[in-house]
C-alpha cells in the first residue's frame, strides 16, 4: 500500500481516477479518454514507455493505482505536448503525466531509472537554457545507461548535424532571467505547506 503520501493521494473514499482527476491542476478531462491511442502514436518517447498513455488511463480507470505509479511512461514523457495538440478529446495528458510523477514521488514507488534520469537532466537543460539541449541530453543518457548502444546511435546524431537538426553546444532564450522566475515561482506554489 502506498505510504508517506498527502491525504488527496492516498484518500481511501476516492477510487484512483477520481484521485488523478483531482491532483492534476485545471480540468484534465481524462474521462473524456476515448482511447483512440493518437497520444501513444504521437509520442516521440512511446517506443520506450511500458505502456502508451492510453494504456496508462485505462489502467486509472481500473484503478490499478501501484502498477500506474510504478510504470516509467510518466518518467519519459518530455512534455513535447504533442500528444495534447493531436488528442480530438482534448485531454490534458502531459498534465496527468505530472501528476502521475508526483503521486509516484510523494508514495515513494519510482525506482532511481534512466527514465528518471532522463526527465531530471531534460528539467536541468530547461532550467539552465529555457529549452532542451538534445545533444547533451542524448548523449548523457546513453552514456549513463545505454554506453553499448551509443555507437549505433552516432550515424543518427551525424545525420542531425549535417542536416543542422542538431546543435554541438546549448544556447541561452533570450531573458532567461524571466523564465527562471517563472519556474522558481511554480516551485514555491508546488511546495507544500
Amino acid at each position: 500500500m502506498l505510504t508517506n503520501s498527502p491525504p488527496v493521494l492516498t484518500n481511501p473514499s476516492l477510487n484512483f481516477l477520481e484521485t488523478v482527476k483531482q491532483a492534476t491542476p485545471g480540468d484534465s478531462r481524462l474521462t473524456m479518454c476515448i482511447q483512440c491511442g493518437t497520444c501513444g502514436g504521437s509520442c516521440p518517447s512511446g517506443q520506450d514507455m511500458d505502456h502508451t498513455p492510453r494504456q496508462l488511463f485505462a489502467m486509472i480507470r481500473a484503478d490499478m493505482r501501484e502498477e500506474v505509479l510504478r510504470s516509467n511512461t510518466p518518467w519519459y514523457c518530455v512534455s513535447c505536448y504533442f500528444c495534447m495538440v493531436r488528442c480530438p478529446q482534448e485531454v490534458h495528458i502531459t498534465d496527468i503525466m505530472y501528476t502521475l510523477k508526483s503521486m509516484a514521488i510523494a508514495a515513494d514507488v519510482y525506482e532511481t531509472n534512466s527514465a528518471a534520469d532522463l526527465s531530471q537532466n531534460f528539467v536541468g537543460y530547461v532550467e539552465n537554457y529555457g529549452r532542451s539541449f538534445e545533444f547533451g541530453l542524448a548523449t548523457r543518457q546513453y552514456l549513463r545507461h545505454q554506453p553499448l548502444s551509443l555507437m549505433r546511435r552516432a550515424s543518427m546524431g551525424l545525420g542531425m548535424l549535417s542536416k543542422k537538426r542538431i546543435d554541438l553546444t546549448p544556447s541561452r532564450i533570450e531573458n532567461l532571467g524571466q523564465l527562471q522566475a517563472i519556474l522558481a515561482r511554480a516551485k514555491e506554489l508546488e511546495a507544500p505547506t
